[in-house]
């Protein structure tokens, strides 16, 4: 069973992952919080206090930099796979669920974790391997996507990329190997 303080944990993680996202999409990423000390100032940056938050687009991906496109997308995968877990986890931890649940609920749990180390473990040995600026490789179960941020890539390098997916996840895997230009 898991303790309290570890669900806490859990929870204090994830939300800091979550704000991390909103101030990644908000319109400056360097006006992170703003203290009002009495003195009125005015920056072309700041948000007017008319707006709302309805009206501020935090989903729209395209406000995002090239540079911190792939770092984005890789916490919102990290934050769904967070949430998935803790809903795991709960039960686990949970009196109301059968034994074959929890059991069932722990290898889902092992699972997200080996995929998880997977992906890592492709980006870390393509980056060391490579001068690629940034890889960036996620699973959806049947598919590895492995986008490359380079100027070009070549049959070649695609197919070193494919065949290094299938030695880490396994011969009847999918894979798709495409490469994002890079920003001059």
């Amino acid at each position: 069973m898991l303790k309290k303080q570890t669900v806490w944990l859990l929870t204090m993680l994830s939300l800091m992952v979550v704000l991390s996202v909103y101030y990644i999409f908000s319109s400056n990423g360097n006006d992170l919080a703003f203290v009002n000390d009495g003195q009125e100032t005015a920056t072309e940056d700041a948000v007017p206090a008319t707006q709302s938050e309805e009206d501020i687009d935090v989903e729209n991906i395209e406000n995002v930099d090239s540079d911190e496109l792939f770092t984005t997308i890789r916490m919102e995968i990290q934050d769904e796979r967070s949430r998935k877990k803790s809903q795991l986890t709960d039960v686990v931890a949970s009196a109301n669920a059968s034994p074959t649940e929890k059991d069932e609920a722990l290898q889902e749990i092992d699972s997200l974790e080996e995929l998880s180390s997977k992906e890592s473990i492709i980006q870390q040995q393509l980056l060391a391997a490579t001068e690629y600026e940034d890889i960036l490789v996620r699973s959806d179960g049947e598919k590895v996507h492995v986008h490359v941020k380079a100027e070009e890539l070549s049959n070649t390098e695609a197919a070193n990329i494919m065949q290094m997916v299938r030695d880490e996840f396994g011969k009847d895997i999918v894979t798709e190997v495409n490469f994002q230009p890079t920003a001059k």
